[in-house]
């Protein structure tokens, strides 16, 4: 597991890219965590813009989260990687030097599971002393749909904000 490091927030996110590549057009923003595209995924904050706490570590194989009393909200999520990395990037500052690529096995499909404390704290408000911790976790492994371990106001305001969508609905940014 890497050092946990402080990562600059724009926009309210920060990404797991996959070659850098931001294929918001094709985003699922759903459950309002992890919002995986056809290649890397978006991490939505609290905090629209200033610095969180990052920490990230691959696995073989999937271990399961026993001890969910730190955290808020626990998402997983499939990501395809294209490119044979998955960096935890800054959408600002680009990639974060000291955090491990998440694709440990080259190009491919991981599950990515995002723990996250403290989006609740100061929403959508600017804040350079991290108060908001974040623990991704990602491992190899086919395709599979979205899994909420464990929910929050957040994500059930936007699970419900998506299911009162009409067929043909436009599903965007939530910004």
């Amino acid at each position: 597991m890497s050092a946990p490091l402080q990562l600059f927030v724009a926009e309210g996110t920060f990404g797991v890219l996959d070659g850098g590549d931001i294929p918001v057009d094709t985003a699922d923003w759903s459950n309002g965590l992890a919002t995986p595209m056809s290649h890397g995924a978006i991490i939505l904050t609290g905090i629209r813009t200033g610095d969180v706490q990052v920490t990230a570590e691959t696995q073989s194989t999937p271990t399961q989260t026993t001890d969910h009393a730190p955290w808020d909200e626990i998402v997983e999520v499939s990501v395809l990687c294209e490119s044979g990395q998955l960096l935890v990037e800054s959408l600002d500052l680009g990639p974060a030097e000291d955090l491990p690529d998440l694709a440990s096995a080259g190009p491919g499909w991981y599950r990515i599971r995002v723990h996250a404390h403290g989006r609740n704290t100061n929403p959508d408000g600017t804040d350079s002393d991290p108060i908001e911790r974040y623990l991704l976790t990602a491992w190899p492994s086919a395709s599979a749909p979205t899994v909420i371990l464990k929910s929050s106001q957040h994500i059930a305001a936007d699970l419900d904000r998506h299911a009162e969508q009409q067929p043909g609905d436009v599903v965007g940014a939530p910004w």
